[in-house]
């Protein structure tokens, strides 16, 4: 069964109580903190005000692509729960987990069979490794197959071009399903119907 869910990408206050509200809300929200090429990126004032609107039940996630010192210590005191990594390795991973104290989700860009091996660089560092299609502001699917052969103690999401009627395909794997783009109308803006109709339906796959 599906071990929960991620809504990234969230960058207004009127979307973020909408979700936090909602009657099944994620396990996870995820706010794109410095990688400015996204139509998600979120300032940091914006940021501050977001991440100071909590439900306690879900975690905040920063996004955060190679990550330099200046942004970690501006974001270090914001109500924020995981650092989600991408373009980090391990020994760095591990410096910012300790500095830091936050729970880490490694993002491992999926291609091929061989991409995925790399896990094992980050399986004893991280909390959550995400298997990501390789894009970054672009949603770029992968073969969810590749996966199968992961040890099931590896506490797995997945992203990259999920569509909100595919997730009955994967129903039945032990996955974080992480959404953003599938939740987004024609203009690139979070749909509350979209994300409504998502967290209704998804609640009945969940372990």
């Amino acid at each position: 069964m599906i071990k929960g869910v991620k809504i990234c990408g969230v960058s207004n206050l009127g979307t973020l109580k909408y979700i936090i509200n909602h009657p099944y809300p994620p396990q996870f929200i995820g706010f794109i903190t410095n990688y400015k090429k996204s139509k998600r990126f979120v300032e940091f004032n914006a940021l501050e005000k977001l991440t100071g609107l909590k439900n306690n039940k879900i975690s905040y996630v920063s996004v955060l692509v190679d990550p330099d010192d200046e942004i970690l210590e501006k974001i270090k005191d914001l109500n924020l729960d995981y650092y989600q990594l991408y373009d980090v390795d391990p020994e760095r991973t591990k410096l910012i987990k300790k500095k830091y104290n936050k729970k880490i989700i490694s993002s491992i860009m999926i291609q091929n069979k061989a991409d995925v091996e790399n896990y094992k660089l980050y399986k004893n560092i991280s909390d959550i490794i995400l298997f990501d299609g390789k894009g970054y502001e672009e949603s770029i699917g992968f073969d969810h197959k590749l996966l199968d052969n992961i040890p099931n103690h590896i506490t797995k999401m997945i992203a990259g071009n999920i569509k909100i009627d595919n997730i009955p395909i994967i129903k039945n794997k032990d996955y974080i399903i992480d959404l953003s783009g599938s939740l987004e109308n024609e203009d690139g803006e979070k749909d509350l119907e979209k994300i409504d109709y998502f967290l209704n339906k998804i609640k009945q796959y969940e372990a």
